[in-house]
């Protein structure tokens, strides 16, 4: 019996989208379902306060491949929004990522020659610390962080943020999770390197919108209540849930860490200057505050509107209900993904794509490369 549509895409966030627009540009027949309420996964906004709102966390767009990026620009055009974090620690505030501003914050040094030594000077002692241990390789996250940069930034930087993120000490967080750290002798916030940046000019949804302009899609629907009847519809399946959950979790269930959002609407137009200030002790429970106007609001713009959205990100572990965010590639966790895979790289008509389906954590335009290179090779 011939199938009603070429492809089944499981999941509308960014990996099912872009697919389905490749797909239709080639004349493919596609229907696109997800769960959720509404399209977009994880990069869905809510208009609150005439202000669009990332809904499961801050999503800014940056890369180098210029094919990417006027592809997305093509959809919707970007603003020129350029992430630049700060950190509060202890009331105390430093520019991210560690650069020229974070050191003269940290020490007082003017010259990248001073700053230079300083942090010399304390990987000498991080390094010191350990061959008095009789180890020459770092055992732990600690360590390697203050290999790299050394004390001062570590405690005051990294320690707290890093274990409130982890849900576990430093020195029980393996080495391999920082091997570099950004540092940069220059006075630049500017916490990504790539070429291009931005947000979609009216939010993430005029993206999504877009890519899915001309394909059917259907929401409030879950793939595995009804799993024979939605297979039964399509030749293909692109699937960009959760691999494991596709398997029936035979081998066992995958680990995630979680993101819990606490949301508050502030009658000020302004709250903290910044779209993003990281809280870098370990006694303020949330690891940052969001401030989602200035992704879009820029200049007067922010006194034109005078209410402002917070939301206050809260770094758990994850368990069943719970929305899965980022992959524990841990040894252990890497080991049953494999068991996973292996079965997904034998399947004729499924392809797996995207964080929950790969378990590798992705930024938003190597997902769009991704797609790019899968729909090569079909």
């Amino acid at each position: 019996m011939e199938k009603k549509y070429d492809y089944l895409i499981v999941g509308s966030g960014l990996f099912g989208a872009t697919f389905a627009y490749f797909a239709r540009k080639q004349g493919k027949k596609c229907l696109v379902i997800d769960k959720r309420p509404y399209l977009g996964g994880n990069i869905y906004c809510e208009n609150v306060e005439g202000i669009n709102v990332h809904k499961y966390g801050a999503h800014i767009f940056h890369t180098s491949n210029r094919e990417v990026w006027n592809l997305v620009n093509s959809i919707v055009e970007f603003n020129r929004y350029t992430n630049s974090p700060v950190a509060n620690y202890k009331g105390m505030l430093y520019n991210l990522p560690f650069n020229m501003n974070t050191f003269y914050q940290m020490w007082g040094v003017i010259t990248p020659e001073e700053a230079q030594a300083k942090i010399e000077e304390q990987k000498a002692e991080a390094i010191s610390r350990m061959k008095a241990d009789g180890v020459t390789e770092p055992r732990n996250l600690e360590e390697q962080a203050q290999v790299l940069i050394g004390k001062d930034i570590y405690e005051r930087l990294i320690k707290g943020y890093t274990e409130k993120q982890w849900g576990r000490k430093c020195t029980e967080l393996p080495a391999f999770i920082i091997k570099r750290l950004p540092v940069r002798f220059v006075f630049d916030n500017n916490y990504f390197n790539d070429k291009y940046q931005g947000i979609p000019i009216g939010g993430y949804n005029r993206l999504i919108i877009g890519l899915l302009d001309g394909v059917e899609t259907k929401t409030n629907v879950d793939f595995f209540v009804n799993r024979a009847y939605w297979e039964s519809l399509a030749d293909k399946i692109v699937f960009t849930g959760k691999i494991d959950e596709f398997y029936g979790y035979c081998f066992g269930k995958l680990n995630y860490r979680t993101v819990r959002f606490e949301q508050e609407i502030i009658e000020s137009s302004n709250y903290q200057g910044n779209a993003v200030v990281n809280y870098t002790e370990l006694e303020v429970p949330y690891t940052r505050i969001i401030e989602h106007k200035h992704f879009e609001m820029f200049g007067q713009a922010v006194y034109d509107n005078p209410k402002t959205v917070i939301s206050k990100e809260y770094s758990t572990e994850w368990c069943d209900g719970m929305e899965p965010y980022y992959p524990v590639n841990d040894e252990m966790n890497n080991t049953l993904y494999a068991k996973y895979k292996a079965l997904a790289d034998v399947e004729e008509n499924v392809i797996f794509g995207g964080r929950l389906a790969e378990y590798k954590y992705y930024d938003m335009a190597p997902i769009i490369e991704k797609v790019m290179q899968t729909m090569a090779n079909i």
